[in-house]
This record gives C-alpha cells, structure tokens and sequence, in this order.
C-alpha cells in the first residue's frame, strides 16, 4: 500500500468512525431527537426528502456558482490586477475593499431585498460580494511577488508592461487565484444560503429555516450535510483543475490556510 493510499483509508476511517461515534453516543445518552438526530435518521431523511429536496438543491447550487464563478471571480480578478499593478489603485482601493470586507454580510441582504426584492437575485449578489476580496487579495499579492530583475530583463528585451502582465505576471498568480477560489467557494454558500433563510422561498436555506421553525431537526441537519457535500465536490472540482494549470507549482500535499 503506498502512503498516498494510506493517507486514503486514514481519512476514509476517521470519517466513518465520527458518524459511528455520532450515533452512539446518540443511543447511549438517549438524545432526544429535537436536540440531535442520529446520522441513521438524517441519511433515512435524506431518501426520503430528496425528491423535494432537488430542486432547492439546485437553487442553491445555481445561485452559488453565478455569484461565485461567475460574478466573483471576475471582479474579483478585475481588481486584484488593477490593485496589484497600480499603486494609486493600492493606496485608494484596498482600504475601501477592507472596510467593506468588514462589513457582517447578513447586514448587506436586507439592502440586496429592498433593491431587487426577494427571490435569487440577493443570493447571487450575497454569494458575489463575500467571496470578492479573497480573490483581490490573492491576486494583488501574486502580482506584488513577480522578481522584480525578472520584470528588468523583459523590459530590456523590449518588452511592454502588458506583455509582462500577461506572460509572467497573471501566470504566476495562478497559485494564489486557485487558494483564493478554493476558500471562495465555500464562502460563497455561506452567502447564498444566508440570503435564502432571509429572502428566497426556494433554496437549501429556505428548507432549513422553514424546517427549523416546524422542528424537523433531522431535515435541518439534512440541509447542512447537503451543504457539506455540495462545498466538497466543489472543492475538489478546482483542486483538480489546479492541478492541471498550476502543476508546476502544486505540492502533493496540500496545507489549506484560510
């Protein structure tokens, strides 16, 4: 068996084992099932729930991916370049993207409602917002990192400051703009479903703030496993297309800093 296999059924075993533990403590500390179902009645939950859980699914999924992929990223990628290529751009837009960037977001949906009214729109805007400024940042900081003798030699060689933004530069931030998207994702469902517990009839976050206030617990928790899910699968969608543009670079352990 190699260590990457090992590391497999390690991580395969401890998963397994923390549902296991889950379900038996559950039975020995007889935990009412308003406080904490057993995994065995979310899965039950699951299958049974699941056609009418699809569509939500989807909603989410959609609203996720428009803010994120989308929207995010490309604003995101926009200002990081104006950002990490220009000083003024630095000196008068970072402190504004902080302050922003500081603002609780579940401020920011009631503003999204009153503008565009309930439904998806406030998802996608939510979802768009929360996951710009780690994709400026990473941006920004993979252009301020580019050798500077390196820039001097293409320089001498004729080359123009476009042409060094495109050939070194954006490449060299490719790094930086897969960790930035990786930790984006999983903030982008935080804002998406944020927004549909507050303005949406439709979404995993719709179900699950309806589900609480009717005191299904196990569908809440159905709700949030499906999250995880939906936020693992994306992940490793872009870890594996990291690997692919950025092979150079990657390391086959990765340590996630967020």
């Amino acid at each position: 068996m190699t260590e990457k296999q090992r590391i497999r059924l390690w991580s395969f075993s401890l998963f397994i084992g923390f549902f296991l533990m889950w379900e038996v403590l559950c039975i020995v500390l007889n935990v009412s099932d308003l406080v904490l179902p057993r995994p065995s009645e979310i899965l039950v939950t699951l299958w049974t729930k699941f056609p009418i859980l699809w569509p939500h699914i989807l909603q989410t999924l959609y609203s996720t991916l428009i803010g994120d992929s989308a929207l995010g990223v490309s604003i995101g990628v926009a200002l990081g370049v104006l950002v990490g290529t220009s000083k003024v751009a630095y000196s008068v837009a970072y402190p504004l993207l902080v302050g922003f960037s500081s603002i609780p977001k579940v401020a920011v949906v009631p503003i999204f409602v009153l503008w565009f009214g309930s439904g998806t729109t406030p998802a996608i805007l939510t979802a768009m917002v929360i996951c710009v400024f780690p994709i400026v940042v990473n941006i920004a900081t993979g252009l301020a990192t580019t050798e500077p003798d390196l820039e001097d030699v293409l320089k001498t060689l004729g080359a123009s400051k476009s042409e060094i933004l495109w050939n070194v530069g954006l490449p060299r931030t490719m790094p930086y703009f897969f960790a930035s998207l990786k930790v984006a994702i999983t903030l982008s469902f935080v804002g998406a479903v944020l927004s549909e517990t507050v303005a949406s009839n439709r979404g995993i976050g719709n179900v699950m703030m309806t589900a609480s206030s009717n005191f299904q617990v196990s569908l809440v928790f159905a709700g949030l496993i499906i999250l995880a899910v939906l936020g693992v699968m994306l992940y490793a969608l872009f870890s594996l297309l990291e690997r692919h543009v950025t092979g150079w670079a990657t390391r086959d352990t990765e340590i996630a800093i967020t």
